[in-house]
């Protein structure tokens, strides 16, 4: 830590001397800067990913964890009876907020993605159903299905555990591959520019000889190559973190309809996530140059 301050303060100061060491253009100065605006930019879409697909889970989480739905299938003649029954037993049971029986105009709309907006209920046997809300403690589950099974045989209760969990688990997935996503990301730009500083330092060996043979020492030498990297891959990181957040802006406004599709984005004070991306391109730069041109230098005689 006490390495990277000094480093961070040498850097901010400057060395005007120090820096003629390494060279201001080439393919080096090319590589690090786009390497660091690419991989900002990819990782702000990371970030972008990991973030949106978190506010996902809680989503379907809070919301689906609080619903469910009695579905009736049952003979024509028995339908009203066992609904009404079935709101009977939905009344009386603890844990149990409201219980509504859904409209045809709702359960149109239900299948209308399916089937088409022409879809003719009243010839199809189509099950009525019943959407339950529970309240903040719940209610038990098995003992509400017992009960419907004793008041309206064709009740069915349906909690949403069988789908609701996987998707939840699916975003939560997502959510920590964004995550490794930006991990992979930040060491690939290490090790690029880590060779880019290696091959920057081999092509002036002899320029570090002759400043050995004035007196320089090494942690002079490898100290302007990596303020000259550090810059530059500052400099290419705030481009590259500049254009992914304006991508991200561009992109589709969340749809209720569509949210998964759409809500790839940052809301609020999200969006002050990726402005650390710079910062963070910056000390991968420091650490990854000072040890690819400590090593070097120990190596050139």
């Amino acid at each position: 830590m006490r390495d990277l301050l000094g480093g961070l303060s040498e850097l901010a100061a400057g060395d005007r001397a120090a820096d003629r060491v390494v060279p201001p253009t080439g393919f080096t100065a090319t590589l690090t800067t786009f390497t660091a605006g690419a991989m900002a930019f990819l990782a702000v879409f990371a970030l972008a990913l990991s973030l949106a697909t978190g506010r996902l889970a809680e989503r379907w989480a809070s919301e689906l964890a609080q619903t469910s739905t009695v579905r009736i299938s049952a003979p024509l003649e028995e339908l009203e009876a066992q609904t009404r029954a079935a709101q009977e037993v939905l009344r009386t049971t603890p844990g149990v907020a409201t219980s509504r029986i859904l409209s045809e105009e709702e359960q149109m709309l239900l299948l209308e993605p399916w089937f088409g907006p022409d879809l003719p209920l009243e010839d199809l046997p189509i099950p009525r159903l019943i959407e339950v809300v529970e309240d903040g403690e719940g209610y038990d589950a098995d003992g509400l299905r017992l009960r419907l099974a004793g008041e309206a045989p064709g009740a069915f209760l349906d909690d949403h555990t069988r789908w609701r969990r996987p998707l939840v688990d699916a975003a939560q997935s997502l959510r920590r591959l964004g995550w490794i996503a930006i991990v992979l990301i930040g060491l690939s730009t290490g090790a690029m520019i880590t060779l880019a500083a290696r091959a920057a330092l081999a092509a002036n060996a002899q320029v570090i000889r002759v400043t050995r043979l004035v007196g320089a020492r090494d942690v002079y030498i490898a100290r302007a190559f990596v303020r000259r990297f550090t810059l530059r891959a500052l400099a290419g990181a705030a481009m590259g973190t500049g254009f992914g957040m304006a991508a991200i802006a561009l992109l589709p406004s969340a749809a209720e309809e569509g949210a998964f599709l759409t809500g790839l984005g940052f809301r609020g004070l999200h969006w002050l996530w990726p402005l650390v991306i710079p910062p963070l391109a910056g000390i991968v730069a420091f650490w990854a140059t000072r040890s690819a041109a400590l090593r070097v230098l120990n190596e050139v005689t």
